[in-house]
């Protein structure tokens, strides 16, 4: 069975989050560049519920695993 794919957008809303394109790239780019030593799930913009959920998904590997990549990659100044 394959795993369900998340969008970016999917994950913004599953973190409570403006979820359109424009404020998706509006929190990228106020909230980044990262720290290269910085943990995704560590940064200060995070509540206690979405820094849970960050931690869990990649240490569990799951469904929102790719996903959460693809955000920290573009905190960190890739396109994801």
């Amino acid at each position: 069975m394959e795993s369900p794919v998340h969008s970016l957008s999917s994950l913004f809303k599953q973190l409570g989050l403006p979820d359109d394109p424009v404020s998706i790239e509006k929190f990228v780019s106020v909230h980044s560049p990262l720290k290269s030593e910085l943990h995704l799930a560590d940064a200060f913009f995070w509540t206690g519920s979405q820094r849970a959920f960050l931690r869990e998904e990649i240490l569990e590997d799951a469904d929102w695993a790719e996903v959460v990549d693809e955000l920290n990659l573009m905190l960190r100044g890739g396109r994801g």
